[in-house]
């Protein structure tokens, strides 16, 4: 006598099918967020890091105030 419980169930199968698009779907879309935010970042660091280096050498010197008698 065959077993019931190993049998394959079709219903079952195009649940799991369906999940699994979803859920890969889902996957994807959180995967392209990640980057966008982490290439965010990254851009927002560079363009820091630059500001911080450049603006050594490039930024004048402070002005001395005239003292006031």
């Amino acid at each position: 006598m065959k077993n019931p419980w190993t049998k394959k169930n079709p219903w079952m199968s195009m649940w799991l099918s369906g999940a699994n698009a979803i859920a890969g779907s889902a996957r994807g879309r959180a995967t392209a967020e990640g980057k966008r935010q982490a290439a965010t970042v990254m851009k927002k660091n560079i363009q820091q890091m630059t500001e911080f280096w450049s603006g050594a050498w490039l930024a004048s010197p402070p002005k001395k105030k005239k003292r006031r008698r």
